[in-house]
């Protein structure tokens, strides 16, 4: 949780849950599990729990004290659609996001379908607010089918982290999608990219106006193999003025 970030999508983290499972390729070598398990046991640290899944109803009103508008992405450190987080404490955070609607949140999960039936019972008859950003990891072809999930969510503006992007996706349905975020891994067990896989999915977003963002090659370190791409770089955001 911080007022700022070195994630380049982003301007703030705010993090009401923190600690996840695995439950895909992606999760193999979680960064965040990588950070907060070096703090297990050191009494009186945000992460003396290690990486195991934690609310802080204390930080659920944070965003009101931001008054400066910003991205804000939603558990950095966490899945807020993990299925132990009460359905009632993932609520308070959705009325703290319409309370402090001056900010933009982006909300990422790999368990789309939670929350798909959670954004289609708070909004049955219309779309989430279009400062509400929802989005579900894809890191690999079996993982697709989340895109499914997010297509089916009643949500205003949709986006896809394909990060780590660990094979070639093949061809995916964009239809609906607002924004596209590729990225490579990194840490002392990441695994490779292929320029091949991020230009097949960079062209498919050029192909349909799709805003790209291409994150990093991943490395050691995050910026080991810098984000350039045939020579360019790709930093694309969506306009909230055209989600539908």
């Amino acid at each position: 949780m911080a007022n700022y970030t070195a994630i380049e999508w982003t301007d703030a983290t705010w993090n009401p849950t923190t600690g996840c499972t695995k439950i895909s390729k992606g999760c193999q070598n979680c960064y965040a599990e990588r950070f907060a398990e070096r703090f297990r046991g050191t009494s009186g640290h945000p992460f003396e729990q290690g990486f195991d899944l934690k609310l802080w109803p204390a930080r659920i009103s944070l965003p009101l004290s931001w008054r400066r508008p910003r991205r804000v992405f939603v558990n950095s450190m966490s899945d807020l659609f993990h299925s132990s987080v009460p359905t009632e404490f993932i609520s308070q955070v959705f009325d703290t996001m319409e309370k402090a609607n001056h900010h933009i949140y982006q909300v990422l999960t790999k368990r789309g379908e939670i929350m798909r039936d959670f954004i289609n019972r708070r909004y049955p008859d219309k779309a989430a607010p279009p400062h509400i950003w929802l989005g579900v990891s894809v890191e690999n072809r079996k993982t697709v089918s989340r895109i499914d999930h997010l297509q089916e969510t009643n949500a205003s503006g949709r986006f896809l982290s394909v990060e780590p992007l660990l094979e070639r996706l093949g061809m995916i349905d964009l239809t609906g999608i607002h924004w596209v975020i590729v990225g490579g891994e990194s840490g002392p067990r990441h695994r490779p990219l292929k320029a091949e896989w991020v230009r097949e999915v960079r062209n498919q977003c050029l192909a349909v106006n799709v805003p790209f963002f291409f994150k990093q090659w991943g490395g050691i370190r995050p910026k080991s193999g810098g984000n350039e791409i045939d020579g360019q770089t790709w930093l694309q955001f969506p306009q909230t003025e055209a989600f539908a």
